[in-house]
């Protein structure tokens, strides 16, 4: 069973997330994953004004995703920060570029999932999830959350990420929070809980 992490991170919120998403989907016996970024479309002077450039340099270790990647795997897991309630514009271009996907049936059967990041505690992780989601049934993908056997999502005390639509961690208004312990946790399940699920219907 092969996974595929693809996701789009500005200051490195999105990529700690996948790194521990992807440590998730490893521990399932017969599991591969590799991670993916989509294609930047800021120019680098726009991400130097935003603070976001050292960070950025950081993420070009991990090759960034064509397309016909995402019909060679099982599973694809979806990151995304959050923009206003909805995914960033890189992610939504990069999805926009899958009609042939779609055309040819490409996807169908396999699994999608998806985990964010925003910069406040109510900045609209959940509305991001669930908007992603027309995409996933739009593509026939079985569309796999974060289910309540993850109790870290229901903490009450600390503040944190997660929700049955899947994972996600808090920036601060500055980037200044990374994902906690618990976030991390709720990652690695969700990966965990993805591949599994992923290598039951992969099964001839």
């Amino acid at each position: 069973m092969k996974a595929l992490v693809v996701y789009y991170s500005m200051y490195g919120h999105i990529h700690t997330l996948a790194e521990a998403m992807a440590q998730g989907v490893a521990q399932v016996p017969g599991a591969t994953v590799e991670l993916r970024r989509v294609p930047e479309t800021l120019p680098e002077e726009v991400l130097a004004k935003m603070g976001a450039l050292d960070a950025q340099k950081k993420l070009l270790t991990v090759p960034v995703c064509t397309v016909d990647e995402l019909a060679e795997a099982d599973a694809v897991i979806f990151g995304t920060p959050t923009r206003f309630g909805n995914m960033c514009g890189q992610m939504r271009q990069f999805l926009d570029a899958t009609g042939g996907l779609w055309a040819g049936g490409q996807l169908i059967g396999k699994v999608g999932s998806v985990f964010t990041s925003s910069a406040t505690q109510h900045g609209g992780q959940e509305s991001t999830i669930l908007t992603f989601i027309p995409f996933l049934m739009h593509q026939g993908m079985v569309v796999v959350g974060l289910p309540y056997s993850f109790q870290g999502q229901m903490r009450i005390d600390e503040i944190t990420g997660g929700s049955p639509y899947g994972i996600s961690t808090i920036a601060g208004g500055q980037g200044e929070r990374m994902p906690s312990e618990n976030e991390l946790e709720g990652a690695r399940f969700q990966g965990r809980h993805v591949a599994e699920i992923a290598t039951k219907l992969a099964k001839p």
